[in-house]
Order: C-alpha cells, then sequence, then structure tokens
C-alpha cells in the first residue's frame, strides 16, 4: 500500500531558530514514524535537498526576511516552488511567512490536495499588534483573503481556545477547527514528584523548599534550596543564593516588558536576592539593556540564546518563569514557552489578558498567577509571594507539573496525526 504524502510548508526549520519550527521538525518526524512520505519546504543559507531522518527537507536560499518586501518574496517563492514539486497527498500551511494559508490555498486547488492550516499567529489580525499598521482598506482585504482561505481548508488547527473563539466570531466554521496545543522542546523531560520528595512525603519535600525562618522573617536561600532539590544540572555555576526570575526566549513586539522593569525597579532596593534573568533574543533585549543601564537595575541579567544542550539545566534554573503578552493580542497568538516553563514544573506569572489560553491554564491547574499589563506593583506582590512563602510556591509548582503531564509532546502530536488521517479519509469519502 502507497504511504500518504504530506508536505509541510514554513519559512523557518531547524537548525534555524523558531518556535514554528521546532514544533514543526518534532510533527513532521512523528508523521513519518507513523508512515507518512514526509517533505518539507523551508528556507535556508542555500538552496538544495537534505534529508533529515527520514524527512525530506527542501530549501530556498533567504538572508532572512525582516520587511514586508523580503517576506512578499519569500511567500512568492514558496508559492511557486510548491506549485512544481510532485503532489502530494495534504498540504500542511503554517503562519511564517503570514498569509501563508492563502498560498495552501491555491496550492491544495491546484494539487487537488487536502489542505490543514496550522495557526500559530492569526494574520493578519496581529499586524497592528506588532507595530504594521496597515490602511484600513489594505487590512479588510487581507483579513477577506484570509478568512476565505481558512473556510476553504479541510481542517484548522489553532494552538488554544482563545484563537478558536476569535475565530468563531470571524464566521468560520467550527465544525472545522480542532485545538490542538503546542509542546515543549522534547529535551525537557518532566520531573516526577517522587525525584522531589527524595524519599520524603509531601510535607518532607515542602518543609525542604520553604525559606528558613528567623524570628517570624523570611530569611532563608530559598532559591537555592528549591535547586538543590529540583536540580541535577544547575545552569548557574555561581552558589549566590539568587531566587530567580526567568524570562527565556524571543521578546518581540507582542511581548511587553514596561511591567517587568517596574517591578524590577520596586524590588531591587530590599530584595537583592531576586533576580531577574532574560535569556534569548528579540527587538526587546535591547531595551532591556538600554533600561537596565539608565536606571541601574543591577538584579537584571541578560544572557543569549543557548544550545539546546543546555535547555533543561536553563529552565530548571529559574525558581519562576515569566510569560508576557500584549493585551491586543489576545486570541492571536499562545506564548510557547508556557508550555516550557510547565514542563520544567515551574511556577508561572502571565503578564498579559485574563481571557486567553495561557491564563486559563494557569488558573485552571493553579500554576502561578496573572497579573494584567501595567500593574507593576501587582506583579512585584505575586513575585513576593512565591519568594517568601514556601507553601505558595510548593502549591505553583505543584500544579505546574500537573499540567506539564497533560501537556506533553505526545499528546498533541498524536492528537495531530488522529486530525490529519481523519482528514484524508474525509476527503477520500
Amino acid at each position: 500500500m502507497k504511504k500518504p504524502s504530506v508536505l509541510f510548508i514554513n519559512r523557518v526549520y531547524p537548525p534555524f531558530r523558531g518556535a514554528t519550527g521546532r514544533v514543526l521538525r518534532d510533527l513532521a518526524h512523528a508523521f513519518a514514524r507513523d508512515g507518512w512520505d514526509v517533505t518539507v519546504l523551508t528556507t535556508g543559507l542555500s538552496s538544495g535537498e537534505v534529508m533529515d531522518g527520514s524527512v525530506r527537507v527542501r530549501r530556498l536560499s533567504s538572508k532572512g526576511a525582516k520587511t514586508v518586501a523580503a517576506y512578499f518574496w519569500v511567500w512568492l517563492r514558496l508559492l511557486f516552488t510548491a506549485l512544481v514539486m510532485p503532489r502530494h497527498n495534504m498540504v500542511v500551511t503554517l503562519t511564517d511567512p503570514p498569509m501563508l494559508v492563502v498560498a495552501g490555498r491555491i496550492l491544495a486547488r491546484f494539487k487537488r490536495s487536502s489542505h490543514i492550516h496550522w495557526c500559530h499567529d492569526l494574520y493578519p489580525d496581529i499586524l497592528p499588534v506588532l507595530g504594521l499598521k496597515l490602511p484600513l482598506r489594505v487590512m479588510n482585504f487581507l483579513k477577506a483573503t484570509s478568512r476565505r482561505a481558512m473556510k476553504s481548508c479541510d481542517r484548522v488547527v489553532v494552538v488554544g481556545r482563545c484563537m478558536a473563539k476569535h475565530l468563531a466570531f470571524t464566521g468560520l466554521d467550527m465544525s472545522k477547527v480542532t485545538i490542538i496545543p503546542n509542546w515543549p522542546d522534547l529535551e525537557l523531560s518532566s520531573l516526577t514528584l517522587q525525584q522531589i520528595r527524595q524519599g520524603g512525603t509531601v510535607d518532607t519535600a515542602k518543609q525542604a523548599l520553604s525559606p528558613i525562618r528567623i524570628n517570624g522573617a523570611a530569611n532563608g536561600n530559598f532559591a537555592a534550596r528549591a535547586r538543590g532539590a529540583l536540580n541535577k544540572r544547575p545552569f548557574f555555576l555561581d552558589d549566590s543564593p539568587k531566587f530567580r526570575i526567568l524570562y527565556a526566549g524571543n521578546l518581540g513586539r507582542a511581548h511587553p516588558v514596561s511591567t517587568i522593569l517596574d517591578a524590577a525597579a520596586m524590588l531591587s532596593p530590599d530584595h537583592p536576592e531576586v533576580e531577574f534573568v532574560f535569556v534569548g533574543d528579540g527587538p526587546g533585549y535591547d531595551r532591556i539593556a538600554n533600561e537596565r543601564a539608565r536606571r541601574g537595575l543591577d538584579n537584571i541579567r541578560l544572557l543569549p540564546a543557548q544550545p539546546v544542550s543546555r535547555l533543561k539545566e536553563l529552565m530548571e534554573s529559574g525558581d519562576v518563569h515569566l510569560i508576557s503578552m500584549k493585551h491586543e493580542a489576545a486570541g492571536m497568538l499562545v506564548p510557547s514557552k508556557l508550555y516550557a516553563a510547565l514542563a520544567a514544573g515551574r511556577p508561572c506569572v502571565l503578564i498579559g489578558p485574563d481571557h486567553t489560553e495561557t491564563a486559563r491554564v494557569i488558573r485552571e491547574y493553579g500554576a502561578g498567577a496573572v497579573v494584567e499589563q501595567g500593574n507593576a506593583k501587582k506583579l512585584a506582590s505575586e513575585l513576593l509571594k512565591l519568594r517568601l512563602d514556601g507553601d505558595v510556591w510548593f502549591a505553583a509548582m505543584t500544579g505546574a507539573r500537573r499540567a506539564g503531564k497533560d501537556f506533553a509532546p505526545n499528546h498533541s502530536i498524536s492528537s495531530w496525526i488522529r486530525s490529519a488521517r481523519d482528514t484524508i479519509r474525509y476527503r477520500v469519502a
């Protein structure tokens, strides 16, 4: 019996950085293991075709898309190349470059393939949030074109309930929509509660992780104790008693930092043991560096993006993980760093809208807190609760671990393969 074939189209694919490329690689390999003939059409430093295990990767040379014109040129080249490639039973388009769903619609009609659109970021709706303000007439045209393309899809896979709700308001048939959350890096294997207990009871673990109290005041090395119980490979080699607030990943235009900077300034005088650590890249890192110097915020540390080999120890080095998104981006994206934090079993604090997938997950599992954008005083207060009260931190950590098990990669990947097979059967029928 001939293998079913699938063509994934996305601008980025490992080893080049990008959240969509990372989950795409995981999924492509899972499809190959499931018996599919898998091809990925993407870009790279040079054109060519290579095998990534059982996955065929076709790259188009590109120096990186940084302007609207460059993104459009990549879009055109991906579409033209896909049109001249052999037919695949299924085409899966992602959202990099924007409006790739439209290219997928053209390709699916021309090749008579089934089409699934994997919606990570909702374009063009999110463009104003990213700072690209187009004339109203142009925006309306792009929205209408995008929605027509989505309506023609056999299936639209969204990464959160908030995104499905947003699309429902625009008139998309919800019977075509499947919600499949993204997942953390496969390298982030979740620790078990038994490891934390280290042979003791839950109460023993809580006691080991709680701050030392002298004369009723928190005066302990909480972060060091937490890392000692939870960490086998510490990322930071210093032994300084720091309670580390970690932001790991891209810091783009949809991820505001003002609230975090203000909270850091509030905590700096009286809580020098609290350190904010930013690891990654993006335009927001330059602003943090400038503000750190201008305001003398010595409790902020900046590090470049880390290799995959250090990812696990990096994520486990944070006592609390920060997630940030603009209120205007609600329903248009779901930060993937949420799932990395949950996989590492760390409490999460979202600075952003409370009617989003990220906020719902944190609240449903009791995995941390949600703070509205601009409320630095509340952010500082929530972080201090986690710093000073071992019971609060332990409860949030336990909630994060439960969520990490439910959002494990195998769950989402299995849902993806079932949806793909059901879609092909539906087309054949």
